[in-house]
């Protein structure tokens, strides 16, 4: 996995204007390692709690859009301030981690620097946050729309009986909704998956 070892002072690069003074702020008071990493599949960020020998570390993929590089930060930086207090005694996004990132959140919607869109998706999640921002949907959405233009859509916006590729070349057919999720045919071994609306692909023309 490649990884970018970036100075603090290009941060301001990944984020939402106005905001890199607090941020500093926070990465400086924990003394955390944070790296940029290329784009992840299945997350958006990490944490790594201090050891003897070792800062807490912090990776976020550099691929994301300022405001879901923000929100990617805040949230693994929930998770630091939660085992500073309590260790690991406690569930990784208990009512302890949703509380530190809730707390979060308000301090960086005082900066008054989300569009109002992505501030009213916060303010309505903020209270019981998901485990991971790729779990909540709306949230996704609303983030998706700040994404530069890009050959990438989501599952839900490929029609029924269209083909679409994924990462590494396989390609599906979209079939119906299945609840929260949709059942999609690999072209290939004929195998049946389910796929979660917001996952990234490329449609492939008819």
């Amino acid at each position: 996995m490649a990884k970018e070892e970036t100075p603090l002072e290009y941060l301001a690069n990944y984020l939402p204007t106005g905001c890199i003074n607090e941020v500093l702020y926070f990465l400086q008071l924990y003394n955390v390692h944070l790296t940029i990493t290329r784009k992840r599949i299945s997350i958006l960020g990490d944490y790594r709690h201090k050891t003897k020998t070792q800062n807490h570390r912090i990776s976020v993929n550099g691929n994301l859009n300022p405001y879901a590089f923000l929100i990617t930060l805040l949230h693994e930086l929930a998770h630091l301030i939660t085992f500073e207090r309590h260790g690991n005694r406690i569930a990784p996004h208990g009512p302890e981690w949703k509380s530190a990132f809730s707390s979060l959140i308000q301090h960086f919607i005082r900066l008054h620097i989300f569009p109002d869109d992505i501030l009213h998706s916060l303010t309505r999640s903020q209270h019981n946050p998901a485990a991971s921002s790729c779990a909540d949907e709306h949230l996704m959405r609303v983030l998706q729309k700040y994404n530069p233009p890009s050959a990438w859509t989501t599952v839900e916006q490929i029609r029924i009986n269209q083909f679409f590729k994924i990462k590494g070349g396989r390609v599906f057919l979209r079939g119906e909704k299945q609840r929260t999720r949709y059942k999609c045919k690999e072209l290939a071994t004929g195998k049946e998956y389910l796929f979660n609306a917001l996952y990234e692909v490329i449609a492939l023309k008819q």
